[in-house]
């Protein structure tokens, strides 16, 4: 009876052998606050970092680290308007500035007036690099 349990284990652990475990892609839950400020239309059409060309009715942003393709959701603090758009540019590089957007998601955002304001950025989906 020892003997048909060593059998069964041995006969377990070899039908595991090469099969490979994958684990289920986790998007962290990095949240970042700071300030969001948006292209100048004299950007349009110019390239971004990721080799794009820049367009203003696009959905997308400059961050300083995130992988390009990367999805963010980007929330204005100050009214509650939230626009899910893509990184596809590095920067802001201004002090205090967290993210830079499309003028089109400035628009959904209502800050075009004042050019910058209070945001939360949370990251939806990692692209694979």
């Amino acid at each position: 009876m020892r003997w048909f349990g060593i059998a069964i284990a041995i006969g377990l652990i070899a039908g595991c052998a090469g099969k490979q475990v994958v684990k289920s892609p986790q998007v962290p839950k990095d949240v970042q606050e700071g300030l969001a400020s948006y292209y100048h239309d004299s950007l349009h059409g110019n390239l971004t970092a990721n080799g794009e060309t820049y367009n203003r009715n696009a959905l997308t942003g400059a961050h300083r680290t995130l992988p390009f393709g990367t999805e963010v959701r980007v929330t204005n603090r100050t009214n509650g308007r939230s626009v899910r758009l893509r990184i596809n540019d590095r920067g802001p590089f201004v002090d205090g500035r967290i993210i830079d957007v499309s003028r089109r998601a400035a628009e959904l955002l209502d800050f075009v007036d004042g050019g910058v304001v209070e945001v939360r950025v949370e990251v939806v989906a990692i692209a694979a690099e």
